[in-house]
């Protein structure tokens, strides 16, 4: 189907970026935004029309798209967005809560500052992002998020599965709705500062949730509960600030009910003193008190 209806698609070839890569980043918006229905029908022709190519970066982009698990293609019917089955989601929802749980924990544990500052960096293009309503930048960014955090975990071959099953997943966890991304990005802020604070059981117990609740939304979507109840409710995290409209806040990590607090207007200050407090404590060994849970 031609995507005239919708929002078009820019005309990549009026742009001096490698076509195979902008090609298949368009195809692959397309189809996470839902401007490309689940099940739909990719035509060549029409796509390299609308995007103002010829056919065999749209032939290339279909091909690589369809490694990722985004694309099908069928002798009968040729390539068309996939559509995931009920089964399929659950069981992949599943999976990979169990692996980003244990990543986050390696992640905790490892403390590679480098790749933590990225993520850091990652997360507040992310919260900027939400704050400004720029929603289109939120896939990619969640992508790079996950792909960083991934690297923090180092553990490579726990690194490949995720990759995997991130380009399996794509499209549960790109939701479009506005409180939706900016909960995401709350549950993000909430695991970094988990990990950069060294608290392995809160990083792997945020980052499952966090994968849970994005597959709880999705399902709820397919139509997967009874009809008129809402989803099963996901437990907010322990000591995480409600989100405010307007505002995206860091979660505290307290766990003690009765000193929680709400986070500074500064949604990024509770990372911050949580890489002073790990940097003070690397200063002075001799007077660190070892801190990380060894769930």
């Amino acid at each position: 189907m031609v995507l005239r209806h919708r929002t078009s698609m820019r005309r990549l070839g009026e742009t001096h970026s490698p076509l195979h890569d902008k090609v298949i980043s368009e195809l692959r918006q397309a189809i996470l935004n839902q401007r490309l229905k689940p099940g739909e029908r990719l035509i060549e022709g029409r796509l390299a029309e609308e995007l103002g190519v010829s056919r065999n970066p749209v032939r290339e982009a279909i091909r690589a798209l369809a490694s990722e698990g985004l694309i099908e293609v069928t002798a009968r019917r040729g390539a068309s967005v996939v559509v995931m089955t009920e089964q399929e989601a659950r069981e992949t929802i599943e999976l990979r809560a169990l692996l980003e749980g244990q990543n986050a924990r390696l992640a905790a544990r490892r403390q590679d500052r480098q790749t933590l500052k990225h993520i850091e960096i990652v997360l507040n293009k992310g919260t900027a992002a939400v704050a400004a309503k720029r929603f289109d930048q939120l896939s990619d960014l969640n992508q790079q998020f996950h792909r960083e955090l991934a690297e923090a975990g180092q553990n490579r071959v726990l690194g490949e599965l995720l990759r995997k099953l991130r380009e399996r997943t794509a499209m549960l966890f790109s939701p479009n709705d506005p409180v939706r991304q900016a909960r995401s990005w709350n549950e993000h802020a909430a695991i970094l500062r988990a990990i950069i604070e060294g608290d392995e059981r809160a990083a792997a117990t945020l980052a499952a949730e966090h994968v849970t609740r994005a597959g709880a939304d999705f399902l709820f979507g397919l139509g997967a509960f009874e009809e008129g109840s809402p989803p099963p409710p996901s437990p907010r995290p322990k000591g995480t600030t409600k989100l405010r409209s307007g505002a995206l806040r860091v979660p505290s990590m307290t766990h003690d009910a009765t000193s929680r607090r709400e986070a500074p207007p500064d949604e990024n200050a509770g990372i911050r003193a949580a890489r002073g407090r790990v940097r003070r404590n690397q200063d002075n060994p001799a007077g660190t008190t070892k801190s990380r849970a060894r769930g």
